[in-house]
């Protein structure tokens, strides 16, 4: 045991959060799987805690393992990776699932083990390796916008297409992370504009189209327009899952009702994933609440010392691209919780019930850790020419 201690390296903050995020999730998760076992007649309590234990023990060992890899092998297996997740997420698409007669294929069976693969996550994270590394190789030369629509935002338009007829929202934070790393190494603003028209043409034709031809592409339109309409005129009985998230976090006052005691957990249909900060702060009150939202600052402050320690571009943008949109997504989901934003549908990383989120996640951390024991043992890779990326921000903060 103490050698297996001894072999894991890497920021021990990040170590920190990761541990206790994944701890603190079982008292929530069990709470919440009530709604599933008693309301909806699905399963067992006990059967959700030890599917959620296994779950957390498969995503330690991805990440385990991920951070024991060197982080350049990541670079050169981006590029085999790509067409591979746009071949996931196409053949996901084809599986077909609806919900209310809209598009909502999102996830695929695995063969023989029949667990549930959710193929949009996995390439997110492929995307940022990807991304990293194609500014990494072009770090000595002038931007050309040809040159970037061809080998930058077409593999990421191939990616972002098939996840956004079922995800607006994760399409949206992959496209944003995109742009935030293109910002961070100088990409002309000016191009940057031209690509934001080309994306508010495709998703005009993508609007257009899907509600002129297809009825479950209509359909999801109108549930994000109305996802917005309500946010902006609110209707108690159009927003039921807001509504009760709302009543859930009153209720919980300073310290909350006590762990388990949830009482909205029985009526939000999706208190277990999408809404458990809300019994969190009902169960745990303001104060597990703000313990939650500390744990994920720790978390974001940990991997930007990891990203401006490091002595190489591909190592900054990397964790910079698979570490800022867990923080993102942790963020955006408090947020709708507590009725700030839209509903989105993102889970709140590693504390939500789930398969994939939560080793996507935990693989995104340990790509993060991988860099931060390069960073400590002496990065050999550095170029003298090399500038860190953050050094422009951190001056122009500073």
């Amino acid at each position: 045991m103490k050698e297996f201690l001894n072999d894991i390296k890497g920021d021990k903050g990040i170590w920190v959060a990761f541990l206790l995020l994944a701890v603190i999730s079982f008292l929530p998760m069990y709470s919440a799987s009530t709604n599933l076992a008693y309301v909806l007649d699905k399963g067992t309590t006990s059967g959700y805690f030890f599917k959620h234990l296994l779950i957390l023990i498969l995503g330690f060992i991805i990440l385990y393992f991920t951070h024991k890899i060197p982080y350049r092998y990541f670079s050169g297996g981006s590029v085999f990776l790509m067409p591979f997740a746009f071949g996931l997420l196409i053949y996901t698409m084809t599986q077909g699932t609806t919900i209310a007669g809209a598009t909502a294929a999102r996830w695929i069976t695995i063969p023989i083990v029949g667990i549930s693969f959710q193929t949009s996550t996995f390439a997110g994270v492929v995307l940022m390796i990807y991304v990293a590394r194609y500014f990494s190789k072009i770090k000595d030369k002038e931007f050309d916008f040809k040159h970037s629509l061809i080998y930058l935002w077409a593999p990421v338009g191939l990616i972002l297409a098939p996840i956004l007829p079922s995800n607006f929202s994760t399409t949206a934070l992959l496209f944003m992370t995109v742009v935030l790393v293109s910002i961070l190494v100088g990409y002309p603003f000016k191009y940057l504009l031209k690509i934001f028209g080309f994306a508010l043409v495709a998703l005009t034709l993508f609007i257009f189209i899907g509600r002129e031809f297809s009825t479950g592409l209509k359909n999801k339109t109108e549930t994000w327009k109305n996802r917005i309409v309500n946010f902006n005129k609110p209707d108690p009985e159009a927003d039921y899952q807001i509504e009760k998230a709302k009543m859930a976090i009153a209720t919980g006052g300073a310290f909350g009702l006590g762990a388990g005691k949830s009482v909205q957990k029985n009526f939000l249909p999706q208190s277990s994933s999408d809404f458990i900060f809300a019994i969190i702060v009902e169960e745990w009150g303001m104060a597990g609440g703000l313990m939650v939202i500390l744990l994920y600052s720790l978390l974001l402050f940990r991997i930007w010392v990891v990203a401006k320690k490091s002595t190489t571009i591909f190592s900054t943008l990397l964790v910079i691209g698979v570490g800022f949109p867990l923080i993102i997504q942790a963020i955006v989901n408090m947020m709708v919780a507590t009725n700030l934003l839209p509903v989105t549908g993102q889970t709140l990383p590693l504390l939500s019930s789930g398969g994939t989120s939560i080793w996507m996640t935990c693989l995104a951390i340990g790509i993060v850790l991988s860099v931060s024991v390069a960073n400590a043992e002496g990065d050999k890779a550095q170029a003298p020419s090399e500038e860190n990326p953050l050094d422009v921000l951190y001056e122009a903060v500073d």
